[in-house]
């Protein structure tokens, strides 16, 4: 899931004296650079996240954490590296929502099953979609835009970073929550924001890293975020929940994985590492800013939020009728 404009600006210091105990155990691992790989392409959301952690991870286990994007089929290229890969803790991936929750669904022939492939290591950050529409839009309100859009069911269009992805999913959602119809228009990856803020588009879901900095300027206007509750990052505009639409929930989130097999202490150094990486008031700020919430958390809580996420994007994309090749 690619955005564009998704700047994480990490500051780089703070970090020295973190290392504790647990480094001890853990001194025969890395000796020599971990590949992470990243299955979208350079300077999106989940790019700038990996690359961001990973210079942490250089400092504090002193051998380089080396960024490798393999983009293709949704982020299952990168996926599917991964899973093949040694479980040696040599090879790491960093994905989101799609190529974990969505996918295996999405795409009938998958080769792997993330949750079977798969060692969950943590969760980095949760990064709500908000509901942005057009200046032309005469809507300021989430209860103002669906009664446009049912005065004009099916003459509207939203745009998304392609089928099946979390972009497509929650205008789908809206609709079908709301009752009206609208026609959806996919893009590769952020070519969908142009449209957008050309008005060719009339709404779309985004990530709030992608979009932020136009809602600020004016381009777009921001009406309610997709999480349960409101977002750090765009605090006065309201969930979707609260406005008629208990339990809608639909987001992208971001995170590390490992080959099924990588020794334990390797996953619990890295989880750790990451916990108290993400736990640095610098960090947090300046992701909060960009409109990511880190999370952090065990790797077995990761696990239980994996299959908590695979099974309602399952129900989702069964009645989207959502297909990829």
């Amino acid at each position: 899931m690619q955005r564009r404009h998704a700047t994480f600006g990490f500051i780089a210091s703070g970090f020295a004296g973190l290392l504790a105990p647990w480094r001890a155990r853990a001194d025969a691992w890395p000796s020599k650079p971990v590949r992470v790989v990243v299955g979208f392409t350079a300077g999106g959301t989940t790019d700038l996240l990996a690359r961001n952690v990973a210079r942490r991870l250089d400092e504090r286990f002193k051998q380089p954490f080396v960024i490798d994007n393999k983009p293709g089929a949704g982020g299952n290229l990168g996926t599917e590296i991964v899973v093949r890969a040694a479980a040696d803790g040599y090879t790491l991936l960093v994905a989101s929502v799609g190529p974990i929750a969505v996918n295996p669904t999405l795409y009938p022939k998958l080769a792997y099953n993330p949750q079977t492939d798969l060692a969950p290591i943590v969760l980095l950050a949760d990064v709500p979609n908000v509901l942005v529409v057009h200046p032309s839009v005469p809507a300021h309100t989430l209860e103002e835009f669906v009664a446009h859009a049912r005065a004009n069911s099916g003459k509207l269009n939203y745009c998304s970073t392609g089928i099946g992805t979390s972009s497509h999913l929650s205008g789908f959602l809206l609709g079908k929550r709301a009752g009206y119809e609208a026609t959806h228009v996919p893009y590769k990856g952020a070519d969908a924001l142009k449209d957008l803020l050309s008005g060719r588009i009339q709404f779309m879901f985004a990530t709030i890293p992608s979009v932020k900095q136009h809602i600020a300027a004016g381009g777009l206007r921001a009406l309610a975020v997709s999480s349960p509750k409101r977002s750090r990052s765009l605090p006065d505009v309201p969930p979707v929940a609260e406005r008629g639409y208990p339990g809608f929930e639909a987001g992208s989130w971001f995170g590390f994985f490992a080959p099924k097999g990588t020794p334990p202490d390797v996953v619990n150094a890295l989880n750790q590492a990451i916990n108290e990486t993400l736990a640095v008031p610098a960090i947090e700020q300046a992701m909060v800013g960009e409109g990511a919430d880190p999370v952090g958390g065990t790797p077995q809580q990761f696990a239980q939020f994996v299959q908590r996420e695979t099974d309602k994007w399952r129900a989702v994309v069964r009645e989207s009728g959502a297909v990829a090749a």
